[in-house]
């Protein structure tokens, strides 16, 4: 059961002043993400090294890397195929040899096109809706242009290495607001002086990335590593499924759905289009919470918070209660793929709705002890270092905004059954 002497305040978890971009973490921004540091320190605390750790909301893959360095074999699951490009590529072997034979070439061709006359060479452009709304023509050939070299890069591991960058390039190079996480275009007013350098800001990722990579590949272990786009909410499990099961689970859920917390979907929208990767733009509809249904969570630490929601708006009660339906079938998979003496390390976070607190790692700690986990610790920590917009509308009404999250919770429970 839960017990509230068991969750306290420890401040040498709050990581302020690390370097959250070492290794591979400096390959692509993204939101929300879980420091690597945090990571680091449960896997240390309750990996196995040659065992297997498992996070089905992997993101971009940071307890993967994480794993990596330690020496666990790792799965990481995410539904946004832009995110497991990105785990993917920053949790790979790569032979720097061939990585940069093909970035000198690169580096070359864009050397040639910068100082030649007629500028950027014809290439087909992606069949994208609005596209012109959101990039000047001058960024549409040149992103067409490195669209086109970077698919004739025939090694899967360089390429992915260098569409990452060019992911991360396609936000910057557009008409998006700079800060924002939802796709607001910049004002009118500064769209005419707007003339970004797209090839001098992609050789800058790239030239950043090859120095993260070499770091990583010196320290990564001989260690097996998977991303998969199994969605646990739905029943499915994540592949390979390993003798005895996995040892550890290390993962941060979303805070809510992604349509009214953190909008996954859109920030990654621009460069999954580009890329051609699928269900770009119904991402957010996907995630957990995104299909609203009439159900009410019943019995459950979180169902007082939703009833109140419902006092003041049953719209939105049915969907925090959705998220949390969602949240619980996604912990009802994963319970089958664990060993009999697991250990889950859900870092979570406590938002508002409607100026009312859900409490989310009670309701983790309620979720596994059905499944006979014991509640072992949470760990509250403040997130100085964590991307998160620094407001959001508790009460969808123009104007009225809230301050978000400053803190979290890491919720570790035990395995005491073998069930």
């Amino acid at each position: 059961m839960y017990t509230k002497s068991l969750k306290y305040r420890d401040e040498t978890w709050d990581l302020q002043n690390v370097d959250t971009k070492e290794y591979t973490h400096c390959f692509h921004t993204y939101p929300a993400m879980m420091i690597p540091q945090i990571a680091r320190k449960l896997i240390k605390t309750y990996g196995v090294e040659g065992g297997w750790l498992l996070d089905p909301y992997c993101g971009t893959g940071t307890s993967l890397v994480e794993a990596s360095l330690f020496g666990m074999h790792s799965v990481g699951c995410d539904i946004n195929p832009l995110v497991r490009l990105i785990a993917i590529a920053k949790s790979t072997e790569i032979c720097l040899s061939t990585l940069d034979e093909t970035l000198s070439r690169l580096n070359d061709h864009l050397f040639q096109v910068e100082f030649q006359k007629d500028k950027v060479p014809g290439a087909p452009i992606p069949e994208i809706p609005n596209l012109a709304y959101w990039f000047s023509e001058e960024v549409i050939r040149y992103l067409a242009y490195l669209r086109a070299w970077i698919n004739k890069v025939e090694d899967e591991a360089v390429r992915n290495f260098i569409l990452v960058a060019f992911s991360e390039m396609v936000r910057e190079v557009s008409y998006t607001r700079n800060g924002e996480f939802k796709l607001y275009r910049m004002p009118t007013q500064k769209l005419e002086g707007f003339k970004p350098d797209i090839f001098g800001i992609f050789s800058k990722k790239l030239s950043r990335n090859r120095h993260g990579l070499a770091a990583f590949l010196e320290k990564r272990k001989n260690v097996e590593v998977s991303v998969s786009s199994a969605n646990t909410v739905d029943g499915e499990l994540p592949m390979p499924r390993p003798l005895g099961d996995y040892d550890v689970v290390i993962t941060s859920p979303p805070y809510g759905d992604s349509q009214t917390t953190v909008a996954y979907g859109q920030y990654s929208r621009l460069a999954a289009e580009w890329i051609g990767l699928p269900n770009a733009r119904k991402i957010d509809k996907l995630a957990m919470g995104g299909q609203h249904s009439k159900k009410i969570l019943k019995d459950s630490p979180i169902s007082p918070a939703i009833d109140k929601i419902r006092f003041v708006d049953e719209k939105r009660a049915r969907e925090v209660s959705a998220f949390y339906i969602d949240l619980r079938c996604n912990i009802n998979s994963i319970v089958q793929v664990l060993s009999r003496q697991a250990t889950i390390c859900y870092v979570v976070g406590n938002r508002r709705v409607k100026e009312v607190m859900l409490p989310t790692d009670e309701f983790i700690v309620d979720a596994f002890r059905q499944h006979g986990f014991t509640h072992k610790a949470t760990i509250v920590r403040n997130i100085p270092n964590k991307r998160m917009p620094k407001k959001n509308s508790p009460s969808n009404v123009a104007g009225e905004t809230s301050t978000t999250m400053h803190e979290e919770n890491i919720v570790i429970c035990q395995r005491t059954t073998h069930t």
